[in-house]
């Protein structure tokens, strides 16, 4: 089962924005993204090819809820599309953008990826995460990244689970005894257009998720020029 957590955040808004992201995950279904919501998408300050600019005009004129912009190792494009979204949209119709990030670690000697939501980017803990490139050492275990972003009042997240050499019960359940918050359950593994969950993969992480108590997320894992579209 997961293991529960107390967060250490003093800064009662970022409470409170977890809160409200939790909730949007507690009620994430296949039909959340890509038009409601969106928590897996790169930017030009990553692997992606999209400015943080255009990824925000494409979530204004989609209409989404929330977001997150999930760069490897980087909160850069955050940053800019956070600025950018203050400008261009009042603040009782800007689509919600939290804090993301992709983090590679390491976990039944496989290189899996970890999305963390919704935590403080200028918290100590993060810094080894931060440096736009692998991580390494200790710093690289799955346990020491999830240690992290909780350490930085955020939620963490196993990405992908039926992408890497070992199977996602597996991945899942030693994720599980590490405290990991969520798996993403909805992900389009052969990125179909229009962009769909893929049935199989997300009726076996979805059954996984609920036998752990974790919460279920979704993103097109955007690389391209359109968040509707994986590639």
């Amino acid at each position: 089962m997961a293991v529960n957590v107390v967060y250490e955040s003093t800064d009662h808004r970022a409470a409170q924005d977890i809160d409200a992201l939790r909730q949007v995950f507690e009620h994430f279904t296949a039909t959340s993204c890509p038009r409601s919501y969106n928590f897996h998408l790169h930017t030009t300050c990553s692997d992606g090819r999209l400015s943080p600019r255009q990824v925000i005009d494409q979530a204004i004129a989609l209409g989404l809820k929330g977001l997150a912009i999930t760069d490897h190792h980087s909160v850069r494009g955050y940053d800019q599309a956070q600025a950018y979204l203050a400008q261009v949209a009042p603040a009782d119709s800007q689509p919600r953008l939290w804090t993301g990030m992709e983090i590679s670690a390491g976990l039944l000697d496989n290189e899996v990826h970890i999305l963390c939501y919704g935590f403080d980017p200028s918290h100590t803990a993060l810094k080894p995460y931060l440096q736009q490139r692998t991580p390494r050492g200790l710093d690289y275990e799955a346990t020491q990244v999830i240690n992290a972003v909780h350490q930085a009042g955020g939620l963490a997240v196993l990405a992908h689970p039926d992408r890497y050499r070992r199977s996602p019960q597996d991945l899942i359940d030693t994720a599980a005894t590490l405290g990991i918050d969520g798996v993403e359950v909805f992900y389009a593994y052969n990125n179909p257009s229009p962009w769909t969950p893929s049935p199989r993969q997300t009726q076996l992480v979805q059954d996984l998720a609920n036998q752990y108590g974790l919460l279920k997320t979704g993103g097109t894992d955007t690389h391209g020029l359109s968040l509707l579209q994986r590639i």
